[in-house]
């Protein structure tokens, strides 16, 4: 074919949308005879939706220096706010700030034209995404829609309508905002703009509906979205849509897929360079990993996203709190919830995910003045925006509260709502840990049969999603239901736990103020050891008895309980000295009780141990899997009422193994 032939040719694929023979003839016809500007910009888009983003830009360079070069100005502006468009999704914010100077330059004493609305479009932008000044930025889209009006241009004003929408939504304007993203795509779905500005229609109308917390609408639009680019053969911005199915997948359960087609957007993302959306998908991979109890994988996930620019949180807290970090995972949260803004204008999904982990945590901590409002901002979401997840989040964190301050009426009332809720809204995982609260609140006030039909019903759904954490927990907790056989014979993990010198303390304090203590100490050891599968066997005075299944699982209490006290030694000046003492060995079943030589030597073990100390039976170590803390060096003990010393280790709760 002669060179016009070949020309033609890509011209006539690029109109079909026959991306990948456009790219390859105009690529073609190129090389024979560099191509025209106009037809640079054809072979650039022909080249990023064939799945070329390298030569995309490369021949979007290439026009701009032609249009610049015969005084071209207001299309060698245009093509410059690509240029500085494409740099922002990269990260790029100094390169894309020279694209935007070239063309706000070029643009100077031009009569106005929809360049200059486009030039507007990224004021608005930077305003409203980077710079989060969303009254400035929403003044901006105003002066954006009366310029596209003028101008005739109806691509402008559907993204100035979509933007702006985005912005009502994230400042609490959602009723507002919601009906200009209609109305914004609407127009993208009749032809009002090209396919770059429809493609990007669509994301902000799926990030708006998610930003709300309208997760049935977002996942409407999500499927509309998949299919038009679909239709239409798009490469790059599917990614973005493949976030938003991978996280639609993960709430409602199906986490392979879920973390599948996370990866799939990682890996498209990149290749396209829109690092802006790719922080979101590694935090999906991050999410769905935490719960099937792969920490190592998770952290991984959750560090790539904060590379990217996306805070990881709160999945990077709760990874923390399931290491026993709970002082560092509330000051993750602390700077997350600041940096949402200022309590106008905020991303309110962002806050609604942020505020159930702040609850989770501050309860670990005992710190219920900070749950407590965490849960009155909650409550108020709930009221104003009126979305159904809300209103299940408020619940549970309400229930939890009530369940770790012992209103196990209030908390049953509060979590039966939940877990209904969660359920109605189809996100399986949500409601089975309210049910398994539930449960936990049914067990507490003596309800046995309850509390095993709540953790029945959480069990099956936790090992359906393969949530192997929530799995073990809830094992634990059903395991002391059952009283078993009298007489038989069972492998445990025994911990005991002692305040030291508790009857001087006694004298120094006096009584009232003892009790007080004691109630707080009951209650955080409670938590841990609910927290951790432990089953609480005996508590006499000052000190706890508690089987575990696993012996990891009594390690990681034991270091939960001392790294709390210590937290709260910083934080308010006191703690009681505890001394925990864990041996594993085999007893004999009595009811809810055990006994038999096992048991006595863990109570000596514990007994051996000195105030803040936790100590450890060589044989109870290897028997664990790797604990993630460092020991001591093995030594050997005296235990009153043994012949032979007990060859035990300290476990370094301050410090994490590696």
């Amino acid at each position: 074919m002669t060179v016009v032939q070949t020309l033609e040719v890509g011209r006539a694929a690029a109109a079909g949308e026959a991306w990948e023979e456009a790219w390859r003839t105009l690529t073609e016809a190129d090389q024979q005879d560099p191509l025209s500007p106009p037809d640079l910009e054809l072979l650039a888009d022909a080249a990023w939706w064939a799945g070329h983003p390298d030569e995309s830009v490369d021949a979007l360079q290439r026009a701009y220096a032609g249009y610049d070069g015969i005084g071209r100005n207001v299309e060698a502006a245009r093509v410059a706010l690509l240029l500085a468009y494409l740099a922002a999704r990269r990260l790029a914010l100094s390169v894309a700030s020279g694209w935007k100077a070239n063309a706000a330059r070029l643009l100077e004493g031009e009569p106005e034209s929809p360049t200059h609305a486009f030039l507007r479009i990224l004021d608005m932008v930077e305003d409203i995404s980077i710079n989060g000044d969303v009254e400035k930025g929403l003044l901006i889209a105003d002066d954006v829609l009366e310029m596209a009006r003028r101008t005739g241009n109806r691509e402008v004003e559907s993204l100035a309508k979509a933007f702006k929408g985005y912005a009502l939504v994230s400042s609490g304007e959602w009723s507002a905002g919601l009906a200009l993203i209609d109305e914004a795509t609407a127009g993208a779905l009749a032809g009002d703009t090209g396919l770059r500005s429809a493609s990007d229609v669509y994301c902000l109308t799926i990030a708006a509906c998610r930003a709300f917390g309208d997760f049935r609408r977002a996942g409407e639009w999500t499927e509309r979205a998949d299919r038009w680019m679909s239709q239409h053969s798009l490469g790059g911005y599917s990614g973005v849509c493949r976030v938003h199915r991978a996280e639609l997948k993960r709430l409602r359960g199906d986490w392979d897929a879920a973390e599948a087609e996370a990866l799939d957007a990682c890996a498209e993302l990149e290749r396209y360079q829109m690092f802006d959306a790719v922080g979101r998908a590694h935090y999906e991979v991050g999410e769905v990993r935490l719960h099937m109890g792969d920490q190592e994988g998770a952290e991984v996930a959750f560090n790539k996203a904060y590379e990217f620019g996306t805070d990881p949180q709160p999945g990077m807290a709760l990874l923390m709190l399931a290491r026993g970090h709970a002082d560092e995972a509330a000051r993750a949260l602390e700077r997350s919830l600041a940096a949402t803004g200022d309590g106008q204008h905020t991303d309110v999904l962002t806050r609604s995910l942020l505020l159930p982990a702040q609850v989770e945590v501050s309860l670990a901590r005992d710190d219920v003045r900070t749950a407590r409002s965490a849960i009155e901002e909650l409550e108020a979401l709930a009221i104003k925006f009126e979305r159904p997840a809300f209103d299940a989040m408020a619940s549970t964190a309400r229930g939890l509260l009530a369940l770790h301050e012992g209103d196990h009426a209030s908390a049953m009332g509060q979590l039966e709502s939940a877990w209904r809720s969660w359920n109605q809204i189809g996100f399986p995982y949500e409601a089975a840990r309210a049910r398994t609260a539930l449960g936990q609140a049914h067990l507490a006030a003596g309800d046995v049969d309850l509390a095993r039909m709540e953790l029945g019903a959480s069990r099956s759904v936790f090992e359906r999603l393969g949530a192997k954490p929530a799995l073990r927990h809830v094992e634990g907790l059903m395991s002391s239901l059952d009283p078993g056989r009298v007489g038989e014979r069972l492998t445990k993990t025994f911990l005991f736990t002692d305040i030291v010198t508790s009857t001087d303390l006694i004298g120094i304090i006096g009584d009232e103020r003892w009790e007080s203590l004691l109630a707080w100490h009951d209650r955080t050891l409670r938590a841990a050891f609910m927290e951790h599968t432990g089953v609480e066997v005996n508590h006499t005075g000052d000190g706890f008895f508690v089987a575990f299944d696993r012996p990891l699982d009594a390690v990681e209490a034991a270091v939960t309980i001392q790294r709390r006290l210590e937290s709260h030694r910083r934080e308010h000046g006191f703690a009681p000295s505890v001394r925990i003492g864990i041996h594993t060995d085999e007893a004999t079943l009595d009811g809810n009780d055990y006994r038999g030589r096992g048991v006595h030597l863990a109570s000596r073990v514990g007994s051996a141990a000195a105030g803040d100390e936790i100590l450890v039976s060589t044989a109870t170590l290897a028997a664990a899997d790797e604990i993630g803390h460092p020991v001591s060096d093995q030594r050997l003990v005296e235990l009153k009422g043994f012949e032979a010393p007990a060859v035990v280790q300290t476990v370094n709760w301050m410090a994490t193994a590696g």
